[in-house]
């Protein structure tokens, strides 16, 4: 029987198979937008992120100077001038700070998109908020 813990421990080992996946990928891509985080929802959100493309794949990357002062359950997705899209959610944060890929599933059509964020999925609220350009 799976209990709630274990399907957390699941989804995270998943999130990060496609996240280390991606890694490779991203360091032989091209950047196609670039932005720096602003904190948002009385969070501090600093650092950079970036949208990298590595054949027909697009990797979201966060650099080596990211930095999340925390809270519950961080997602990392994509939003437009200031709205969420809560369709396009890439996984859980790995970790509060440095570099981190995660991969955009083939099938995300990204071009309509932006900026790149850090949601507290619990709460509702963003914690950051990087426009891209």
């Amino acid at each position: 029987m799976m209990n709630r813990r274990s399907l957390f421990v699941k989804a995270a080992a998943a999130g990060a198979a496609l996240t280390l996946a991606g890694t490779s990928a991203a360091i032989a891509g091209s950047a196609k937008k670039k932005g720096t985080f602003e904190g948002l929802s009385n969070h501090i959100t600093t650092g950079s992120a970036k949208v990298v493309k590595n054949g027909d794949r697009y990797i979201v990357e966060l650099g080596e100077d990211f930095s999340l002062d925390g809270g519950p359950d961080p997602r990392v997705a994509f939003g437009k001038d200031g709205e969420y899209a809560p369709d396009t959610k890439l996984g859980a944060l790995l970790n509060l700070t440095g570099k981190q890929s995660y991969a955009v599933p083939p099938t995300m059509d990204i071009s309509g998109y932006n900026e790149v964020y850090i949601w507290c999925e619990v709460a509702g609220v963003p914690l950051g908020v990087a426009s891209l350009k």
